[in-house]
């Protein structure tokens, strides 16, 4: 990402502890982990050995129970999925993973969001009945379904609901609930994705089914639920949840068998369509390059196209799939691009566009608008403004539906609960998490809902919230330090993401040479001050990229990668953010 916008102030980590690296650990890399709140090597063990035991998840036992009576009985199972990209991979890991072990009947329905909205809710539950299932396995929602739950609950059907977004005052009377947000959960690892909660509910209900000889007395061999790691990983990066060490110890396991050639035909299929190398596939590549993909079916058309994709055993089947995904994905970033520039056009008209006149919580809303792009967009616009925002779309009935993005320390969905408290007839529905929510509002109430979330989100900016624009970096690198035996280490050394980001530098350059690429990318050649070293630097998707062209020195954030083409490596800067020095 190119952050345009305002001017914004480079700083560097502040490290705070220690190091108590044992182990060979490059001094470079000591600096890098220490900074990340990394102390020891232990931290760093990404085998699937350092992962805790399920069964610390609360609801466990009740959930592996019903699982077992399902498969003994061979029941009929429906998994009930979200419309992302989580839903969408914890579906494929739901339904494989049953499969694998010994479910005979598993099917699975996912909401279309301009038809029925988020979440098991009263219609969907209509939708699944005619699936007749004995039981209902919501993945990646289900946590604040009340009113479906009892819906299907009342029709007989039994509800297991797996989850990880926050619950709210009321839970929904399912038979089994697992998600690690739950009050008092002993679960250590609170930042799991939906896909990552139902890979533990299989591995659990795998040791059980171990430790009772279910598999040697019918004959079917125990699978290595290792396979469904490359879904875990992919869920896991596209919903940005923090890569604390249980994340990534998932997703660098997934990304191994990626690189193996040991991944779905579907998702294999994804990243031949996103342009990446699966034997070189980072976790950067799933959540720019395959996330959006996968996530293009469930904003402009229907989520279970990309189900279906990564659910195929056939490679051209799944090859089709995956470049209709790739066009829906093409649309999205069309629709997008209007959207965005009808955003700052309301800002504009807001006098937004200057701190002087800038809301705490910004809100925006146009009746053309898109329902699938607006968490996008609202995401668009946090990053530049650097405040919360909800982007608004119309849902009909006298409805509109709001994606909100927010920013360190602002608590998006505490924000949704404090509105909810003072002002109750404003929401309709709401849920999400610390840095993003959805909701529900009724179309008159949107001017008093903003002034809400404005006076809300400016209370708690008045709480040491920094709203300074900050780029915050690793420091310097010395010329010596530019290698490709350094960049190949940064890569590999660790599994970068939320919480736990790629290492980022900076540096005063002199501008050898510059020129404008694909009409967006800046292509630079450039040099330390006094050095010798002559160094690419490419920065993607740059407004106006005519206005850095004859510079003669800039500063400079980037990240150190490795550009490889023809068969040859060669190190360059992908550069984040640029500053004119006069």
């Amino acid at each position: 990402m190119f952050y345009q916008g305002v001017k914004k102030t480079i700083v560097a980590r502040a490290i705070e502890k220690k190091c108590s690296f044992e182990g060979d650990v490059h001094p470079l890399l000591q600096r890098i982990f220490l900074a990340r709140g990394i102390t020891t090597e232990t931290e760093l063990d990404r085998t699937l050995a350092k992962l805790p035991s399920p069964w610390l998840l609360s609801g466990m036992e009740e959930m592996v129970a019903h699982l077992i009576t399902a498969i003994n009985e061979q029941q009929r199972i429906s998994i009930v999925a979200d419309f992302d990209a989580d839903g969408a991979t914890s579906c494929a890991v739901a339904i494989k993973g049953l499969q694998l072990l010994g479910a005979g009947q598993v099917s699975f329905a996912v909401p279309n969001r301009f038809e029925y909205g988020y979440g098991l809710t009263p219609e969907i539950v209509g939708l699944v009945k005619l699936q007749n299932p004995d039981i209902i396995i919501t993945v990646d929602n289900g946590i604040s379904s009340v009113d479906g739950v009892k819906a299907a609950v009342d029709s007989g059907i039994k509800v297991l609901v797996t989850d990880h977004h926050l619950p709210g005052h009321e839970l929904p009377e399912a038979d089994a609930i697992v998600n690690p947000n739950l009050a008092d959960d002993k679960f250590p690892g609170k930042s799991l994705a939906g896909v990552g909660v139902i890979f533990y509910v299989l591995m659990a209900l795998r040791s059980r089914l171990r430790d009772t000889n279910w598999f040697e007395r019918n004959q079917i061999p125990e699978p290595n639920l290792a396979q469904l790691l490359d879904y875990v990983a992919l869920g896991t990066v596209a919903d940005v949840v923090s890569l604390d060490q249980i994340n990534r110890i998932l997703v660098h396991q997934g990304l191994l068998r990626i690189r193996a050639g040991r991944c779905h035909p579907g998702l294999n299929a994804l990243i031949e369509v996103s342009g990446k190398n699966p034997q070189t596939i980072a976790a950067s590549d799933l959540g720019f390059s395959l996330g959006p993909r996968l996530n293009a079916a469930g904003r402009m058309d229907d989520m279970s196209l990309g189900i279906q994709c990564l659910l195929t055993d056939d490679p051209v089947l799944g090859k089709d799939m995956a470049l209709q995904l790739d066009e829906l994905n093409n649309d999205r970033k069309e629709v997008e691009a209007v959207m965005k520039l009808e955003a700052m056009a309301l800002l504009s008209d807001m006098k937004a566009l200057d701190d002087r006149h800038l809301p705490a919580g910004v809100c925006l809303f146009d009746a053309n608008w898109h329902q699938g792009v607006i968490g996008i967009l609202a995401s668009r616009i946090k990053d530049r403004l650097h405040r919360p925002v909800i982007a608004f779309a119309p849902a009909g009935k006298d409805l509109i539906k709001g994606s909100a993005r927010s920013i360190p320390g602002v608590h998006i969905r505490d924000v949704l609960c404090d509105i909810a408290a003072t002002h109750p007839k404003l929401l309709s529905k709401f849920g999400g998490h610390a840095m993003a929510a959805g909701l529900s509002i009724k179309m008159h109430d949107y001017p008093p809902f903003a002034l809400a979330f404005d006076e809300v989100v400016n209370k708690r900016l008045a709480n040491n919230v920094d709203l300074e624009q900050k780029i915050v970096t690793d420091g310097e690198l010395a010329e010596q330090e530019m290698t490709l035996e350094i960049a190949d280490l940064l890569q590999n050394s660790a599994t970068w993401g939320q919480d736990f980001p790629e290492p980022v530098f900076d540096g005063v350059f002199d501008v050898i040479q510059s020129r404008i690429v694909g009409q967006r990318h800046l292509k630079l050649v450039l040099r330390k001050p006094g050095g010798e070293l002559v160094i690419d630097g490419i920065a993607f998707f740059v407004d106006q990229p005519e206005q850095w062209l004859g510079l003669r020195q800039i500063k400079a954030a980037y990240k150190l990668d490795i550009n490889e083409f023809r068969g040859n490596r060669s190190v360059q800067f992908i550069v984040q953010y640029l500053e004119k020095i006069v």
